[in-house]
């Protein structure tokens, strides 16, 4: 079922390990919603990028992050902070997509408003099904707010 027709779905990874990109990249390449993929590697370029400024000033408002916490430059907790703090980009859904098991970390990410918590598995298999059940929740199954 094609929850958008005729619509790309936007997606920012904010994330700085090249392997998890990859997989991810993979995992989503044979979605059956359409996707675009945006990767970005430090806190400092997904503001940039959600920002419209630097290099990314053709950028598009995505329609999903999934935003790592341990992150160079800006950590993802400051990006999650910044995104739901803004009018602007409050609306946009993030997942948090962590190695993270801290009760601390879960507990802020929710309070910053962020829109789920999952910790990514070890297991390159596990990991391909988690963002498989990323897609298939947020690109399925969940209405994204439209681009105004």
């Amino acid at each position: 079922m094609d929850t958008y027709p005729g619509h790309v779905v936007e997606i920012l990874l904010v994330e700085d390990s090249p392997g998890d990109v990859e997989l991810t990249k993979e995992a989503l390449a044979d979605s059956r919603i359409v996707n675009r993929l945006y990767v970005v590697e430090d806190g400092e370029q997904a503001i940039e990028f959600l920002e419209r400024r630097g290099r990314y000033t053709d950028a598009i408002r995505p329609d999903l992050v999934l935003l790592d916490l341990n992150l160079p430059r800006k950590d993802g907790r400051e990006v999650l902070q910044f995104i739901k703090s803004s009018d602007e980009l409050a609306s946009i859904p993030v997942v948090i997509l962590t190695t993270s098991r801290a009760e601390e970390d879960i507990l802020k990410s929710y309070e910053l408003h962020a829109n789920c918590y999952i910790t990514k598995p070890v297991d390159i298999f596990q990991f391909f099904k988690v963002i498989k059940s990323i897609e298939d929740f947020w690109l399925t199954v969940v209405k994204l707010p439209r681009k105004l």
